[in-house]
């Protein structure tokens, strides 16, 4: 019998288990249903658990053998403050929140791992699944780091992936090095002289600051970086003002940088607070620079050479073209799983989704199909990692 076919068996209940997790979203630190749901499939299928890890982490521990390597394999719980239009027979019943980026998915095919490893038993050491909260925001990943996840759970290598809407079905990517963006929010606040739509000349107008600002940041990636370095700058939002004749004292900008590299991530943070200040003073006005803003900055994320490679063996295992696994540059979205793979020699990898709608859209929705092809490759991931002899 193949993994696929071991996991076809269990397609009904992972797909129930999945649509209830959908059902009922939870956002940040607020995972406790999810992580008891968890917990409890992973104590009945004779995993080591333990909870409350950064709250509501729960890590599942399964050894055999000698149990001398260990790996771990990392799971997000956490949902989006995103009203669900998908009009499915399972969408979330929690008007504002949904599982708008597959957690929902990423957790239940652990589970499936889980059931396969409890069955079969067929490698040599120790796999730690980790389910974590809050991946979306304020950092879980560091949370559970900071609650001891790699001192309690000692892992030689520890890996994760996301689904990947538009790549086919089960389709693996991945690469060595960078892998995942740094994210960073800047708010900046130009502090102007406000007054009377009638007389301008007697203000300071921190609204023609703030646009000249938003001209100038488009600069810093097309002249200032180097073309063969991925990064992005983003005006997301402006806030300035309420009334069509009243010049407003102050506007608010929140500027999103991505950036691969420690050197690319330090310029273009200096020179958006360069050109904050020297536009905001060339329309009489000042600017004050706030990294942050309210908001978590993660790290650019970098798969090791051995772990990246052997997620590619994996694939070309299961029949994959390597044409189509390397990929050409990292994803520029961030992921706090950068803060694990700054401790431990890690993989963070694409999973297609098919085609859906994107992530963090309000019609998306998981493939169920992953739910048989993710836990084939991650069981087939444990036993190459950890051989039996």
């Amino acid at each position: 019998m193949t993994i696929e076919d071991f996991l076809d068996r269990h397609r009904d209940e992972l797909s129930a288990i999945r649509h209830d997790l959908h059902q009922h979203p939870e956002m940040l630190f607020e995972e406790v249903r999810t992580a008891a749901i968890v917990a409890r499939e992973l104590e009945r299928l004779g995993f080591r658990v333990a909870t409350g890890v950064a709250r509501t982490g729960v890590v599942g521990t399964l050894s055999c053998g000698d149990g001398g390597r260990s790996i771990g394999i990392r799971a997000d719980m956490d949902a989006l403050p995103i009203h669900e239009t998908t009009n499915l027979p399972y969408a979330s019943r929690y008007p504002g929140k949904m599982h708008a980026c597959g957690h929902d998915g990423h957790t239940t095919m652990l589970l499936g791992l889980a059931r396969y490893l409890s069955e079969t038993r067929a490698f040599n050491g120790t796999v730690h699944l980790i389910f974590q909260p809050s991946e979306e925001d304020e950092g879980g990943a560091l949370r559970m780091i900071e609650d001891g996840l790699f001192k309690r759970f000692p892992c030689d290598a520890v890996f994760a992936l996301h689904n990947i809407p538009g790549l086919a079905t089960g389709q693996v990517v991945v690469r060595p090095g960078p892998i995942t963006a740094a994210v960073d929010i800047v708010g900046v606040t130009i502090r102007g002289i406000g007054g009377h739509g009638a007389v301008p000349h007697k203000a300071a107008d921190p609204i023609v600051a703030a646009s000249g600002l938003v001209i100038a940041l488009q600069t810093i990636v097309s002249r200032n970086i180097d073309p063969h370095d991925p990064a992005v700058v983003t005006v997301g939002a402006i806030n300035a003002g309420s009334l069509a004749t009243v010049i407003p004292g102050d506007a608010k900008l929140l500027i999103g940088v991505r950036t691969c590299t420690k050197p690319v991530r330090e310029l273009i943070l200096g020179r958006i607070e360069e050109m904050a200040r020297s536009q905001a003073r060339s329309y009489g006005c000042e600017a004050e620079v706030k990294l942050g803003d309210g908001s978590w900055s993660y790290p650019a994320g970098a798969n090791t050479a051995a772990e990246a490679q052997l997620v590619h063996d994996v694939a070309i295992e299961m029949g994959q073209d390597p044409a189509k696994i390397d990929m050409r540059g990292p994803f520029m979205f961030s992921e706090d799983f950068a803060y694990m793979q700054e401790h431990v020699p890690s993989c963070y990898f694409g999973l297609g989704n098919g085609d859906s709608r994107m992530l963090h859209d309000a019609g998306y929705d998981f493939n169920d199909e992953l739910l048989i092809k993710g836990p084939a490759f991650w069981a087939r991931l444990v036993e190459k990692a950890l051989p039996q002899t």
